[in-house]
């Protein structure tokens, strides 16, 4: 699950909530159009925070080289 995803579960309880016209007699479409933008909007979040924190770069640590010359004498 990207975050095309949950950009469509937006877009489609936006559709819901604000551009239709129908009646559902067990279902109120207003209701499943809120949740589906705030499970959209929640969704989004999350896994741009999660992609954020997989791209950070850690610079690798140089190897330390210590030279004891003492045993050449």
């Amino acid at each position: 699950m990207g975050p095309g995803l949950f950009i469509i579960m937006i877009a489609v309880g936006a559709v819901l909530t604000f551009a239709s016209d129908w009646e559902a007699e067990a279902v109120d479409l207003d209701l499943v159009g809120l949740i589906l933008m705030a499970v959209g909007f929640l969704g989004t979040a999350v896994c741009t925070s999660v992609l954020r924190r997989r791209r950070t770069v850690v610079p690798p640590v140089a190897p330390t080289v210590t030279d004891d010359r003492r045993d050449l004498l």
